[in-house]
């Protein structure tokens, strides 16, 4: 009999802090019943408390007695097992965080969530658990990242412990039909009692990976309306239901479910997008944690090409793990002590300089530029590594963003021009990818809504290489800026608004130089044809 386990508001909760109104909650385990859901795992039940969380994030005694809950629906919470794995004081923090016998309590399942080596630290908590009366799930995160060997180690030590649910978690969306049933076949060499799967969407399959467990003998699956979840999301309950119902043979009424759909999540949806897109699909494959597509866009100062950039980064340099350190453009060195060995005006001084961006206006206007650069005799410097012009009109490149230089680094290695950035974002095997001889070394220290521009180092207000781009021509005493490629976005796209922030904020320096796009921009740029200036 296959049972289905819904945990929105456990795995959807990231986007509200699991704070969701008492009438929300009533209304869905109402349409959870009639629609033929087994289990709801309404939250987490957790020590930790750091910051605001709502109630589903620690699931007391005190909330479950509020909640008007189905006598059919068994109630599950889920348990970090990072949270217990505290050497012998694992048995005192269960006890506090299930301190009730079963019998005296609503919670019918505890979900221990874990990864693959911490399973085998956490037996005691697994007996207590029983002791007390309790359901036990175990879930293994970041299944994929196990070879089938380690799968097989697993559940043949969780043969020997007494739990009842040994699920596995697609925590990186990565996994395909094939795979699933390869896993279910290695947990099947020694693992005799129900399995179950939790899917993510990345690459859209979480409906197909469930089915196709399902086809393959597991006993439990799990969803969210809507597909609600971090990043891509998960199954949707409301998809799965209806093919349950038919594997049931069974009739359901997903009415209720729809009109809460409708009337709370859909605008919820709208506000926090979460679900499917590219960006979730690259990461599933890669095999990359898809909190970093989340936070990438959520964050404005991210473009589509930086994203696709540092999933090419995260790809090679190990992603499987969400740490915000590898995201934190505070690696643009933030110590005021810091300075950089080269000056810019050794190149800059007196010139004319043309700062070549990469938008289309540099493709459609390219046998202009490259007259205008030879007739002025310009000091061409390019964003990043693009390459719309031949190598022998670009004189220098310019880059400040760590992930973003770091997955371009072999095609660095291979273009021609010297690379103004800075020599401490690098480690010295990255420095020697690079060539250390073609960079030349600017410091920058980042302070929001500041410029400042000296000899080896500058302050700019953000990590976006413009500002670090303007920093560096004016600090080199240049004459004149010349853009190109500078086209912008469409008319609401908040990108044009940071932009013309960071124009304004340049043009308040006194020592700021002249800007002049050559090529259509929609910044508040003055702009001047090509075409009227040779």
């Amino acid at each position: 009999m296959i049972k289905v386990l819904d945990c929105t508001l456990r795995d959807g909760g990231y986007y509200n802090s699991w704070d969701f109104p008492a009438e929300v909650v009533n209304e869905y385990l109402i349409a959870m019943e009639l629609c033929g859901v087994d289990v709801v795992e309404l939250g987490f039940r957790s020590s930790i408390n750091n910051g605001f969380k709502g109630p589903n994030a620690f699931t007391t005694e005190a909330y479950l007695s509020s909640l008007i809950i189905p006598e059919s629906l068994k109630i599950a919470v889920m348990i970090n097992a990072s949270e217990l794995i505290n050497g012998s004081t694992q048995i005192e923090i269960i006890e506090k965080l299930m301190p009730l016998q079963k019998d005296k309590s609503r919670v019918d399942i505890v979900r221990l969530a874990c990864h693959m080596d911490e399973f085998y630290l956490i037996f005691p908590v697994i007996e207590k658990l029983k002791e007390l009366g309790y359901e036990v799930i175990i879930n293994i995160m970041q299944i994929a990242e196990s070879s089938y060997i380690n799968i097989e180690k697993l559940a043949k030590a969780a043969k020997e412990c007494d739990f009842n649910v040994l699920y596995f978690a697609d925590s990186m969306g990565s996994l395909n039909p094939s795979d699933v049933q390869k896993i279910i076949k290695s947990l099947r060499k020694y693992w005799e009692n129900e399995i179950g799967i939790h899917t993510h969407d990345n690459k859209g399959l979480a409906l197909s990976n469930t089915l196709v467990a399902i086809q393959n003998k597991v006993h439990w699956v799990d969803s969210t309306v809507t597909g609600m979840g971090r990043g891509p999301g998960n199954a949707k309950t409301e998809e799965l239901m209806i093919e349950i119902s038919d594997i049931r043979d069974k009739p359901i009424n997903i009415l209720p479910l729809m009109k809460l759909i409708n009337s709370f999540f859909v605008p919820l949806k709208t506000r926090c997008l979460w679900g499917t897109n590219p960006y979730y699909y690259l990461s599933g494959k890669y095999g990359i944690h898809p909190t970093y597509v989340q936070e990438m866009l959520s964050d404005s100062r991210y473009t589509d090409e930086d994203i696709i950039s540092a999933l090419k980064y995260l790809k090679n340099s190990g992603g499987k793990k969400f740490n915000i350190k590898n995201l934190d453009s505070s690696r643009i060195l933030n110590s005021t002590e810091d300075i950089g060995n080269w000056e810019p005006k050794t190149i800059l001084n007196k010139r004319d300089v043309l700062l070549l961006g990469t938008g289309p206006g540099v493709k459609k206007h390219k046998l202009a530029l490259e007259r205008f650069i030879k007739e002025k005799d310009l000091v061409v410097i390019a964003l990043n590594a693009q390459s719309e012009l031949p190598q022998d009109f670009i004189k220098y490149r310019i880059a400040c963003h760590p992930i973003r230089i770091l997955a371009d680094i072999n095609e660095y290695a291979k273009l021609p021009q010297e690379l103004i950035t800075h020599k401490k974002l690098f480690d010295e095997y990255q420095l020697e990818q690079l060539g250390v001889n073609k960079i030349l070394d600017y410091a920058i220290q980042v302070i929001p809504g500041e410029f400042d521009f000296n000899s080896c180092s500058c302050v700019i207000p953000n990590s976006l290489v413009f500002s670090y781009a303007l920093a560096v021509i004016t600090a080199g005493c240049a004459k004149q800026i010349y853009m190109a490629g500078f086209d912008g976005y469409g008319a609401d796209d908040p990108r044009n608004s940071e932009m013309n922030k960071i124009i304004k904020l340049y043009k308040e320096k006194p020592e700021s130089l002249e800007l002049i796009s050559v090529t259509p921009t929609r910044y508040q740029i003055p702009v001047k044809s090509i075409y009227g200036l040779f």
